[in-house]
């Protein structure tokens, strides 16, 4: 857990305004369906922030944040793979295709997207949903 939680000034300036709007708007349609823990930890080697949605010991997802570059990760265990393939008709060819590269661990298929606009956030939410029901109407 991070000691000092970056303000706005210092995400705006890390990620640049246009990215920074993009990360405030995932965070609000996240915080729009789960009623969920929210927990800054340092980036690791990649990254400079990390901002993670957990519930019951459980990651939903978490954002990262860098120099001009803005992370979204999902981690699919092995049945959440399975309702991946059976709603993937109606998500979009890119967020396939970034599933489809994504490197699979011991622990599931890490799925990293770098949103530089919403667009995708509705295909977003889909894969959300196969990890948990929104907790929030």
């Amino acid at each position: 857990m991070l000691e000092n939680i970056p303000s706005q000034s210092i995400m705006t300036e890390l990620l640049g305004q246009p990215l920074y709007e993009i990360w405030q708007a995932l965070c609000s349609a996240i915080d729009e369906k789960y009623d969920m823990e929210r927990v800054w930890n340092t980036g690791g080697k990649n990254w400079a922030y990390e901002y993670k949605y957990r519930r019951g010991g459980k990651t939903l997802c978490s954002l990262y944040a860098k120099s001009n570059c803005v992370g979204f990760m999902i981690i699919f265990g092995k049945d959440e793979r399975a309702k991946f393939e059976a709603i993937r008709d109606t998500l979009s060819s890119a967020i396939c295709r970034q599933y489809d590269e994504a490197q699979i661990y011991h622990d599931g298929k890490w799925v990293m997207f770098k949103p530089t606009n919403t667009t995708e956030f509705a295909d977003y939410m889909k894969l959300l949903a196969i990890k948990r029901k929104p907790n929030r109407k």
